[in-house]
């Protein structure tokens, strides 16, 4: 009889935990949903809405991850489905996009690309990259966000979406929008002012290069390993000893990687050189400690600015 009583115990204490975890339900929002593939639609969306009650902004890919090689889950798309408005880049690193945007009600859900919303330039292919080959077409340059210039256009472009699907809070998206583009007018005149007085205009990146619109901005030559959107990740003994003989002609003092790079081809030709290894931000995606910290595109152009006035003298 005992032993009927305990497990009958145990049936009863195992309902109990269904009930209490797996026929739970999922509580629903009643938020409109912004959903953003990757980092910068998502600050951009993040900081127009803040202190709204009724938007909430999500980011697909996760903190940490590579961009090119992301896929969407079936979960993903259904959040997509469900959003209001919904913001990707429109290059290489999201071209999944395509497909899914083939089932997108868009009367529902209002999609934004990045690359629409100011003047793009082609990937280019400078002295020492890595050779490519020569039968790829030269594909439009996806990284609009990295001038802070263009991060303005963007932010006004976004707002207007943003006010169309929450017109009873436009006071509050405007006043967020032109406080944060005023923090990057503030970060634009302090780029400019270290170039101005700078040593050096060049910089040197033993990596990807996805910072064309940036350093197009502020008229500084670059060098790097690759364009901004290869695949390659190796790069060959010619190209490390064009860099490494460029630093030491130049007398370059750092060679930057961007984030989250394993900084391999940096490290090379520091350790050849002598020159100092920094990291500069791309912006196009996160670590986990700075997601869960709110890091913004501010905070890591700020970063960018203390790199910027070691690298240029």
């Amino acid at each position: 009889m005992k032993k009927v009583l305990k497990v009958f115990s145990v049936v009863l204490l195992l309902v109990s935990m269904i009930n209490i975890t797996g026929c739970k339900k999922e509580e629903k929002s009643n938020k409109i949903t912004i959903m953003a593939t990757s980092f910068p639609g998502y600050d951009v969306a993040r900081a127009i809405t803040k202190e709204s009650n009724n938007i909430e902004v999500k980011m697909l890919l996760k903190p940490g991850s590579e961009t090119h090689v992301y896929e969407p889950t079936p979960k993903d798309i259904k959040n997509i489905n469900n959003s209001k408005l919904f913001i990707y880049v429109g290059g290489d690193s999201d071209e999944w996009v395509s497909d899914i945007l083939k089932n997108i009600n868009t009367k529902k859900t209002k999609v934004v690309k990045l690359i629409d919303l100011v003047d793009l330039v082609k990937e280019e292919e400078v002295e020492g990259m890595e050779e490519h080959d020569e039968e790829e077409e030269e594909e439009d340059d996806e990284h609009v966000w990295t001038s802070p210039k263009n991060y303005i256009e963007i932010i006004n472009k976004i707002k207007e979406e943003i006010v169309k699907i929450d017109n009873d809070n436009k006071e509050l998206y405007e006043k967020n929008a032109n406080n944060y583009i005023n923090e990057l007018n503030g970060i634009d005149k302090e780029i400019r002012d270290i170039v101005k007085n700078s040593k050096r205009k060049e910089l040197l990146f033993g990596d990807r290069f996805p910072l064309r619109y940036f350093t197009d901005e502020y008229k500084l030559k670059y060098y790097a390993a690759f364009p901004g959107c290869s695949e390659q990740t190796e790069a060959s003994a010619k190209t490390i000893a064009f860099l490494s003989k460029k630093v030491r002609e130049d007398k370059i003092p750092v060679v930057l990687h961007i984030e989250l790079s394993n900084g391999k081809i940096a490290n090379t030709i520091a350790k050849e050189t002598g020159a100092k290894v920094l990291e500069f931000n791309s912006a196009h995606n996160i670590t986990q400690k700075d997601f869960d910290n709110n890091i913004t595109y501010i905070d890591l152009m700020k970063r960018n600015i203390k790199v910027l006035k070691e690298a240029l003298n």
